[in-house]
């Protein structure tokens, strides 16, 4: 069993299967990094994750998942900040600064939660979509780290906040997913009054949502499958 507890937290695994013109589509105006962009249905912490970050321009580009604070002395730290709670990222050291001044967004076509069978008491994977759009975004927070050689690692990590009425049977917590219409204001880099964006952590309307159980293929994170998000 390749499930472990980083896995299950949320968010611990999500999609992106879209190629670069989708992405453009629902992100206009992006520069899209010079590596080329394939379809992934099995996301996994320490992978690397596409990430929108703005400073003239919108940029995307690949961030490690398991956001490696700066001050961090060893950056293994990532492995434990893949989510960081809404409620406290103001106050969080590993988070505070990132909060402030290093905002991005993750472009994401679904995610997947683990819910507990009541019969056999196993967790059996649950893939989360919206109804009626392809792609969307989580909110994120991103890191530079510089090792003691120089070497610099680029990392991120995905905000959650409390379940919604749909997702609350399978989880009591799911990722913050920034609506279109605020993604300026989420990603600008000026000094923003952080007490306006928590109104941006209210959790996505419950009746957005659409889910099917799917195979035990995507417990293991080597599994880069289409087969993962078919419905069983």
């Amino acid at each position: 069993m390749w499930l472990t507890k980083l896995e299950v937290r949320m968010c611990g695994r999500f999609t992106l299967a879209v190629d670069p013109g989708d992405l453009q589509a629902a992100f206009p105006g992006i520069e899209l990094p010079a590596v080329g962009i394939a379809p992934r249905y099995n996301i996994s912490p320490s992978q690397p994750v596409l990430a929108i970050t703005q400073s003239n321009k919108k940029y995307l580009d690949f961030f490690t998942w398991g956001l490696i604070p700066a001050w961090a002395k060893d950056p293994s730290i990532g492995a434990r900040m893949i989510n960081a709670r809404s409620e406290t990222l103001a106050e969080k050291p590993s988070f505070k600064n990132a909060f402030r001044r290093r905002r991005c967004l993750i472009p994401a076509s679904g995610f997947y939660e683990w819910r507990s069978d009541p019969i056999t008491k196993m967790k059996e994977p649950i893939y989360i979509y919206l109804k009626n759009e392809p792609l969307f975004a989580f909110a994120g927070l991103w890191e530079t780290w510089q090792s003691s050689d120089g070497s610099e690692i680029r990392s991120c990590t995905i905000i959650t906040t409390q379940a919604n009425a749909f997702i609350k049977p399978i989880h009591d917590r799911m990722p913050v997913i920034i609506p279109p219409s605020n993604y300026y204001k989420w990603l600008t880099t000026s000094e923003t009054n952080i007490d306006s964006l928590s109104d941006l952590f209210l959790p996505y309307s419950a009746n957005e949502f659409n889910c099917h159980q799917v195979s035990r293929l995507v417990n293991n994170p080597l599994n880069e499958l289409d087969a993962c998000i078919k419905k069983l």
